[in-house]
């Protein structure tokens, strides 16, 4: 079975660049046809939608992050990672990396458990 692991930083100063990465086992990152998220949730908030990068390393990011988001991988280490710069404390909160259909992600109109696997999530504050 598929297992996803964050790991990084629990803490983070304002300004600085938010550096997770998501520790792929089970599947591989390059396997068709898959898409490999990072989602969060603020405390009190609902699940948002970072973005995602696909098997083939195409990336999407939303709207809202973009200009501040970036993703990576190392397929040597079936790994991917994300970069989120300039930080505040409203990007306090749990960010998981989860895996859907990729065919899911481009169609839309999609719900949370049509990513079948997700990481336990790791806590990361924003905070001076």
């Amino acid at each position: 079975q598929v297992q996803l692991q964050e790991s990084g930083p629990g803490l983070v100063k304002p300004s600085q660049t938010l550096s997770l990465t998501c520790t792929v086992s089970g599947g591989s990152i390059t396997t068709s046809y898959y898409a490999w998220s990072w989602i969060r949730q603020p405390p009190g908030k609902g699940l948002e939608w970072m973005g995602v990068i696909a098997y083939d390393g195409s990336t999407y990011y939303s709207p809202s992050l973009k200009c501040r988001t970036s993703f990576s991988r190392d397929t040597s280490k079936n790994q991917f990672s994300l970069q989120l710069s300039s930080v505040t404390p409203e990007d306090t909160a749990v960010y998981y990396c989860a895996r859907a259909a990729l065919d899911t992600v481009v169609a839309g109109n999609w719900a949370w458990d049509e990513y079948d696997y997700w990481g336990q999530g790791t806590q990361v504050t924003v905070s001076s």
